[in-house]
């Protein structure tokens, strides 16, 4: 059981305003450690040299979407046990089934609520003290 304060995030999300809500709600986990991208290319940058805990991803962005950065990172040894919460307001069941072929822990469809947001990095952390 992690404290949430010790765990690193990656927010990434061509939308300001979606990387704002998901900061916001982990601040009111107890996060205290994040890092933002505008989009995939940028946010596989800072995974390799800022190496999260965790990356919470959008699926539908410029550059590169949510899967194609979840594959590169699945494909790089020093970062491929990096957590990865997929963030999509698309529930369709052919991404979700992609994404867990390419090794997603977890997915959040928006719009989400604090408590789910916890529910889904519990499920990947275990409970957060």
């Amino acid at each position: 059981m992690p404290a949430a304060s010790s765990i690193k995030v990656l927010i990434i999300d061509d939308q300001q305003t979606m990387r704002s809500l998901v900061r916001n709600g982990l601040e009111q986990l107890g996060f205290r450690e994040f890092a933002e991208a505008p989009d995939g290319e940028a946010g596989l940058r800072q995974v390799l040299t800022e190496k999260p805990n965790l990356v919470i991803s959008d699926y539908n962005m410029p550059k590169l979407d949510g899967l194609g950065l979840l594959r590169a990172i699945r494909s790089h040894e020093p970062i491929r046990s990096t957590a990865f919460i997929m963030l999509t307001g698309r529930a369709d069941k052919e991404l979700v089934q992609r994404a867990v072929q390419y090794g997603v822990n977890n997915y959040l469809v928006k719009p989400f609520t604090v408590a789910t947001l916890k529910g889904k990095i519990e499920a990947v952390f275990g409970g957060l003290t």
